[in-house]
C-alpha cells in the first residue's frame, strides 16, 4: 500500500501583530489534532518593520533552530527562495501593496480580510496573480472551519427547505471614546470603521446560505445600506446592509458595530422548515443549533439538535491547509473561497460605502 506523501509547506509572514500571531500559533500545531496527515506547515521567514520586532516574534512563537530568516522589511521575505507562500497580516489599507509586491516576486499569497479596500484593487491583484501564475486567496478563515462546512452540508441536504432570511451581526465594544484616534478601528487611513473590519463575518454567512445555494445560480444581490459615523474620526461606527437575492426570493439583514458587544446568537439562518442558529463568536463558532418545525412555516420547534465540534487552536489553520493543497495541486484559486466571492464581497462593501456617503482619505485606495 502506497504511503501518502507529506507536504512541508513553507510560509513567510508579513507583519508581526496580533492577527499574524494567531495565524502562526495555529499553523504550527500538530496537524493530526485536526485530522490532517498530508500537510505540515513551517514558518521559514518573518518580516516586520524592524529586526527587533521580527526577532521577538520568532523567539516568542517559533521553536526555531536558526532556520527561520528574520528580516526588518517585507521585500526580503518576498525574495526568500525558501518561502512557498506569504501570509499578509498588515492593516487593510496596506493589503494591496503588500500582496502585489509578493505576487510580483512569484509568491503565492494568503491576504487577510478584507483582501483590499475596494473592488478595483482586488481585480488588479487577480489579474496580476494570473499573469505570474501564483495562488491568491483572501483569508476568510470562517468559511473553512468545521461549523461552516457542516452548516453548508446541512443546507445542501434541503431538509429545512429553501432559505428565506439570514440575520447576522458582528459587533464589538472597542471603547472608542478612550482609545487613540490612531487605533486601527478608528483611523480612516488604516481602513478603520465597522464595515471593513467586522463586515466580512456577517456577510460570509449570507454567502454560505444564499449566494452559494444551488438555486441562486450565482446571482448577485442588490444592496441597501445605512451608516452611522463617529464624530471622533468620521469612520462608520454602525452599519446595516440588506441583500436581496431575487433568484431565491430571499434576503439577508446584516450589521456591524464598533461600540456594542456581540449577540450571544450572532447569526440566524431561517428556512421554511426550521432555523440554524450560529453562536458567538460568529467568526469561529464551536457549535451550532438546528431547529426543526413541526410543519413548514409554523414556527413551532418540534425537534432541536445542538452539534458541537472540538477545535484545537484558534481555527486559523484550516485555511492554511486549503492554501497548501491548492498550491500542491497547481490551482490558482480555491474552489471554496475563490476570487469570485471576494470580488462579490468588495462590490457589496463599495456599494455600502457609496450609499453611506463614506470615502476613504485621498491616496489610501491604490486603484480606483
Amino acid at each position: 500500500m502506497a504511503t501518502q506523501k507529506l507536504l512541508i509547506f513553507r510560509w513567510g509572514i508579513i507583519s508581526t501583530g496580533a492577527i499574524s500571531t494567531a495565524f502562526v500559533k495555529d499553523i504550527l500545531l500538530d496537524p493530526k489534532t485536526r485530522g490532517v496527515e498530508d500537510i505540515v506547515h513551517k514558518v521559514t521567514a518573518v518580516g516586520s518593520r524592524s529586526i527587533d520586532s521580527a526577532s521577538s516574534f520568532v523567539d516568542k512563537l517559533i521553536n526555531a533552530d536558526g532556520s527561520v530568516k528574520i528580516y526588518g522589511n517585507y521585500a526580503e521575505v518576498y525574495n526568500d527562495p525558501n518561502v512557498d507562500a506569504v501570509y499578509i497580516g498588515t492593516p487593510h489599507t496596506l493589503h494591496y501593496l503588500n500582496a502585489s509586491d509578493a505576487i510580483k516576486s512569484g509568491k503565492h499569497v494568503l491576504v487577510e480580510k478584507p483582501a483590499t479596500t475596494n473592488t478595483q484593487e482586488f481585480r488588479s491583484l487577480v489579474t496580476l496573480a494570473k499573469q505570474h501564475g501564483v495562488f491568491l486567496m483572501e483569508a476568510m478563515w470562517t468559511r473553512f472551519q468545521p461549523v461552516a462546512r457542516a452548516v453548508k452540508q446541512n443546507i445542501d441536504l434541503g431538509v429545512l427547505g429553501a432559505p428565506v432570511m439570514v440575520h447576522a451581526d458582528l459587533s464589538g465594544d472597542f471603547d472608542i471614546e478612550n482609545i487613540p484616534l490612531t487605533h486601527r478601528i478608528l483611523d480612516p487611513n488604516l481602513g478603520g470603521g465597522a464595515i471593513l473590519d467586522l463586515g466580512p463575518y456577517p456577510l460570509v454567512w449570507a454567502i454560505i446560505t444564499l449566494y452559494e445555494h444551488p438555486e441562486n445560480n450565482r446571482s448577485k444581490p442588490t444592496v441597501s445600506a445605512s451608516m452611522v459615523k463617529t464624530p471622533l474620526t468620521g469612520v462608520d461606527r454602525s452599519t446595516c446592509f440588506t441583500l436581496n437575492f431575487s433568484e431565491l426570493a430571499a434576503q439577508a439583514q446584516l450589521s456591524c458595530n464598533i461600540n456594542i458587544p456581540p449577540c450571544s446568537i450572532s447569526a440566524t439562518l431561517r428556512f421554511r422548515n426550521g432555523n440554524i442558529l450560529i453562536p458567538a463568536p460568529i467568526y469561529c463558532p464551536r457549535w451550532y443549533i438546528v431547529q426543526h418545525f413541526d410543519k413548514p412555516g409554523s414556527g413551532k420547534v418540534q425537534r432541536e439538535e445542538t452539534i458541537h465540534f472540538e477545535i484545537f487552536g484558534g481555527g486559523w489553520h484550516f485555511q492554511a491547509d486549503e492554501v497548501a493543497r491548492c498550491v500542491c495541486e497547481g490551482r490558482l484559486e480555491s474552489s471554496v473561497w475563490g476570487h469570485e466571492k471576494t470580488l462579490l464581497e468588495m462590490e457589496i462593501f463599495d456599494e455600502v460605502h457609496r450609499q453611506g456617503e463614506y470615502r476613504l482619505p485621498e491616496g489610501v485606495e491604490q486603484v480606483i
